[in-house]
């Protein structure tokens, strides 16, 4: 499997915690029972998948941490590990291309996720966004989801104003909150207030700043900032009428779309390279949907087709 980190060396068992979670809770799958263990299981409750190889020094910092608040959760998620070194197809289909990687499944789909050997409040506090908060914090912890829900919804829906005060409120209680972090240096970014969504994410500690949230927002403005020196796409779609194996102007397109939130389109433009020429510019094409898929999210509607029209061509 390709775009992945250079391997280390070094092994990894099973389980770091020999055991410490209560049976049932942590298990390792393979591609053959990856239906039972986390598509199945995921309509019960909420089943986290981390991805992982025996050379990822990342991963052997992750997994006794996960394991371990997953254990403490008593039963609220169930965490299944999968081999990437032996099993790359299930990672492949998704678009994975850097480990660890954990992917929360619910409802027999993927719907969120990270990457990364994050800090431990991070990860309780990602079991407490897919499983929903324990313990004597749970109202107070489920008035600043529900105003996180309502702004990102009001973001949506095109009040990008209303949607500011909603996640400043939250930043009030909550100064670091990272998801109302990433949600007011969006609303810059929908604003076209972009500069200043980058100072935002720029002036925030390491810890935070390095949250895929805001690591995702900041690839996002990134690409604004080369999508702002690609041309006309006006010149480019007139190029393709002429010459449609013109892949070059067909990366450059899609980028432009991509920032003008036209995510099918560019989507689409990218498969067709696919299908064209997987070996152009050294698999670029894919590379590049992938980039745009990290940044989207799982739950995206376009992630979830472009992924689905993406595994169709990889694996036909």
């Amino acid at each position: 499997m390709t775009g992945y980190s250079n391997p280390s060396s070094g092994q990894m068992s099973g389980s770091a915690l020999n055991g410490a979670a209560p049976a049932g809770l942590v298990k390792d799958t393979t591609t053959a029972s990856f239906q039972r263990d986390v598509m199945e299981e995921s309509l019960k409750q909420p089943v986290l998948v981390d991805f992982w190889a025996p050379w990822c020094g990342p991963c052997k910092q992750l997994t006794p941490v996960i394991e371990k608040v997953v254990a403490e959760g008593a039963g609220r998620v169930k965490l299944v590990k999968m081999n990437i070194d032996d099993h790359p197809s299930i990672p492949g289909q998704l678009g994975i291309q850097s480990i660890p990687a954990v992917i929360a499944f619910v409802g027999g789909r993927p719907v969120d996720g990270f990457m990364g050997a994050v800090p431990e409040s991070q990860i309780r506090a990602f079991i407490d966004k897919i499983a929903g908060p324990g313990g004597a914090e749970a109202d107070e912890a489920a008035e600043i989801e529900s105003l996180l829900g309502d702004a990102e919804a009001t973001l949506t829906a095109g009040d990008v104003a209303a949607a500011a005060d909603m996640y400043g409120a939250v930043l009030q209680a909550e100064p670091e909150n990272v998801r109302a972090l990433a949600g007011m240096a969006n609303c810059m970014v929908t604003a076209g207030q972009w500069e200043r969504a980058r100072d935002l994410i720029a002036s925030l500690p390491e810890e935070l700043k390095n949250d895929p949230a805001l690591t995702a927002l900041s690839a996002r403005i990134a690409q604004i900032e080369e999508a702002r020196r690609l041309g006309d796409p006006r010149a480019l779609e007139h190029e393709l009428a002429l010459n449609p194996d013109h892949h070059e102007a067909r990366v450059k397109l899609a980028k432009i779309l991509n920032v003008e939130g036209e995510r099918d389109g560019a989507a689409d433009h990218l498969l067709y390279i696919m299908k064209r020429d997987r070996a152009w510019d050294d698999d670029g094409a894919r590379k590049q949907l992938v980039q745009f898929l990290d940044i989207w999210g799982f739950k995206d509607p376009a992630s979830v087709a472009a992924r689905r029209k993406m595994s169709s061509i990889l694996f036909s």
